[in-house]
């Protein structure tokens, strides 16, 4: 008889694979170095997720929640919309530029990546990426991460968010 699912090695391997697929990319890592990082047997990884491609739209759906439940709090907070979103993605700025914008963004390294090629993870990425703003975000991060400078962010920043909430 097979043991149940464990949610905490469930845990494990997203959190593994979510920072390694952040570092390295989807195609880098391999299953064994995501089941390796989590400290759990490889064959455990298809017990818990029926592909690598059904994994990385695991990964970016634990990485949103992690997102609605640290930032979207502050879209509620007081002030205008335009500030409270520009308080938004000023935050995830500070995110990238506390990694020296080596990262960039996993929604978009993954909408690069993967895209145009994973039916899976193209539909987790179309329910995130739904507007102009986050898709201009997008562009900023990409560009941060090239330039690896927080001057992309200040300009999405500066010039975006007012113009597409006029």
């Amino acid at each position: 008889m097979p043991r149940p699912p464990n949610p905490e090695v469930r845990r494990r391997l997203l959190a593994a694979g979510l920072d390694l697929v952040h570092a390295r990319g989807f195609t880098a890592s391999g299953v064994k170095d995501i089941t390796d990082a989590a400290g759990v047997p490889k064959g455990s990884f298809y017990a818990y997720f029926s592909s690598k491609e059904a994994f990385a739209a695991a990964i970016l759906e634990h990485h949103w929640a992690d997102i609605e439940t640290r930032l979207v709090p502050i879209l509620d907070e007081d002030g205008s919309a335009q500030k409270r979103i520009t308080r938004f993605f000023h935050a995830l700025a500070d995110e990238h530029e506390a990694g020296d914008f080596l990262l960039g963004c996993l929604v978009g390294n993954l909408s690069l990546e993967l895209g145009g090629s994973s039916e899976p993870v193209r539909t987790e990425l179309v329910s995130m990426l739904a507007s102009q703003l986050i898709e201009a975000w997008e562009g900023a991060a990409l560009r941060g991460k090239v330039t690896r400078s927080r001057i992309p962010y200040d300009r999405f920043e500066a010039v975006t968010v007012p113009a597409l909430l006029r």
